[in-house]
C-alpha cells in the first residue's frame, strides 16, 4: 500500500486541522480517522512527534487544559499555510482520491457479497431444504416466485446500505470498523443460508 502522505505533507495537513480550531491531540488523529472514513488512523507516535516539531518551529503552540495539552495555531503557522496554499491543494486532492479509493473498494466488496449471496438464495431456491435436488419443487413458479422476492428483497437492502453508507462517508463517519461488521455481517449471512 502507498504511504497516505507524501514526505511532509502530513506536517502541512496538521496545520490546515489546527487552522480550524486548537485541538488536543487525540482530536487530531480522531480529525485525521474521520476525514479518512476510517481507513487511515494515525498513531500517537506519529502524529505526537510532529506536533512537538511543529511546535519547535514556532508554527503550533501547546497549552495545558487539565491533563490535556491543546495545540493551537500560531500567526507563523498560518504564515505557512498562507506561503504554501497551492501544495495544500494537492494535498487536499490527495486526500480526496484515497477517499474516494476506500468507497470504490467497500462498493466492490459490497457488489461481491452481493453477487455471492444471490447465487446462494439461487442455489436454495432450486433445492429447499428437506428435498435432495432430484425431488420436484410444488412447481417450478414456487421456486421462481421465491427467487424473485429474495432479489427484490436484496435489491432494496443493497440500495437501503449504499445511501446509508454514502451518507456516513459525506459526513466522515465512514470508518474501517463499519466495513469489517458490513463484511462479516453479509458472510456470515450468506454462510446462513
Amino acid at each position: 500500500m502507498s504511504p497516505v502522505f507524501a514526505h511532509g505533507h502530513l506536517r502541512l495537513y496538521l496545520l490546515v486541522l489546527l487552522a480550524d480550531h486548537p485541538m488536543h491531540g487525540y482530536e487530531v488523529i480522531q480529525a485525521l480517522g474521520d476525514r479518512f472514513g476510517g481507513t487511515y488512523v494515525p498513531s500517537a507516535g506519529t502524529v505526537y512527534p510532529r506536533l512537538a516539531k511543529l511546535e519547535e518551529e514556532g508554527l503550533v503552540s501547546k497549552s495545558a487544559d487539565g491533563r490535556k495539552t491543546v495545540y493551537a495555531i500560531t500567526d507563523a503557522g498560518r504564515a505557512e499555510l498562507d506561503a504554501r496554499a497551492d501544495e495544500i491543494a494537492e494535498v487536499e486532492n490527495g486526500v480526496n482520491d484515497s477517499v474516494k479509493s476506500l468507497a470504490d473498494g467497500v462498493r466492490a466488496s459490497v457488489g461481491e457479497a452481493m453477487r455471492s449471496l444471490r447465487a446462494d438464495l439461487a442455489a436454495s431456491a432450486q433445492s429447499p431444504r428437506g428435498r435432495t435436488a432430484d425431488e420436484p419443487v410444488d412447481g417450478p413458479s414456487e421456486g421462481a416466485r421465491a427467487l424473485r422476492e429474495v432479489e427484490m428483497a436484496l435489491s432494496s437492502f443493497r440500495q437501503q446500505v449504499r445511501a446509508d453508507l454514502r451518507r456516513r462517508a459525506t459526513r466522515g463517519t465512514l470508518t474501517a470498523d463499519t466495513v469489517t461488521r458490513l463484511r462479516d455481517g453479509l458472510e456470515a449471512l450468506r454462510k446462513s443460508l
